[in-house]
């Protein structure tokens, strides 16, 4: 049985990736400190598994990691401080210890007896400097030359943290890796500051024949719903042994949906008549965002399956089932 790492385990993706890879037999360790990540009762559930363990340690601190297992064959680095709130809180905290901690993942990934690959996962935030000033193509390819957005905005810390990491990973010898650049991901478990739950939540609550705000409404997306984008790293790592270092982008590249019409989507499936009340976009946020996959599609012959109606559908049932009253 192959051992396998996946820091950030707790959260969203990681939750997933969890369960997935326990399920096709991989005994895997979580890393988290539970600062955004929680146990909750699917977590505590899939910890019940034989294949599955819990490492509470403090990423940043370089001893602890390093007396982790040097018997890995796949290490997957999700852990990173995220989220507008926590960087416009304390911005410098946030550039600090995201470096820190890929800095001590990739100490320890040198250390590794058997490694077959490490997954960094990077952001597509890595693109908003290149769009601030240059415009971007759409769809975005990978080799889209990345401009930072300017250092005294404290957004800037979060995406040049992940810039930081790529170049950490990309110029770490002897290291086989994947950078991974997920767009747009949603479903379960996935908290509640992303446009899907938050839509969720406003119509789940709000009393028939009212209104919710929706904000950023021409604003387009291509959404991915998580089990498509948990059988892409599962296919990459199938393939690890016989493929070279990649950064990737990870994502649905078709249809684009406005926000306006993911919230129309939302309010047919909760079942009420409500209205939208437009609302001013959200500053920061990109009027398109759209992978270019064709690189994923080469390597693993990936096409998302889960239609957006379909994966909002499933995501509902669950928040229903297990965050809303």
């Amino acid at each position: 049985m192959e051992n396998v790492l996946i820091t950030g385990g707790a959260g969203f993706i990681g939750y997933h990736l969890v369960h997935r890879m326990s399920q096709a037999g991989y005994h895997v360790d979580i890393i988290d400190n539970l600062q955004r990540g929680t146990i909750d009762n699917p977590l505590k559930s899939l910890l019940k598994d034989d294949n599955v363990g819990f490492i509470n340690i403090d990423l940043l601190n370089k001893d602890d990691v390093l007396s982790l297992s040097k018997d890995y064959s796949f290490i997957f680095n999700l852990a990173a401080i995220v989220g507008v709130r926590n960087v416009l809180k304390d911005a410098f905290n946030v550039l600090k210890s995201n470096m820190l901690i890929t800095s001590n993942i990739l100490e320890l990934c040198k250390r590794q007896e058997r490694l077959k690959r490490f997954f960094y996962f990077s952001t597509s935030e890595v693109y908003a400097g290149t769009l601030h000033y240059f415009g971007l193509t759409i769809p975005t390819p990978e080799d889209t030359p990345l401009t930072i957005t300017p250092l005294e905005n404290p957004r800037t810390s979060y995406m040049l943290s992940k810039i930081y990491g790529e170049a950490l990973t990309l110029h770490c010898q002897y290291i086989p890796f994947f950078i991974i650049r997920p767009h747009n991901i949603y479903g379960p478990r996935m908290g509640m500051a992303h446009v899907i739950p938050e839509l969720l939540k406003k119509a789940f609550y709000a009393q028939p024949n009212t209104t919710i705000e929706v904000f950023s409404v021409k604003h387009k997306r291509t959404f991915c719903y998580i089990d498509d984008f948990i059988e892409c790293l599962l296919r990459l790592v199938y393939i690890s042994e016989k493929s070279d270092n990649y950064v990737l982008n990870i994502g649905s590249d078709a249809p684009e949906h406005s926000i306006e019409e993911v919230a129309r989507l939302v309010i047919k499936i909760v079942g009420k008549e409500l209205r939208i009340l437009p609302k001013p976009p959200t500053p920061g946020s990109p009027h398109r965002r759209c992978p270019d996959i064709s690189l994923l599609k080469r390597l693993i012959d990936f096409t998302p399956k889960v239609l957006l109606d379909d994966g909002i559908r499933t995501t509902f049932n669950w928040y229903k089932e297990n965050y809303f009253d």
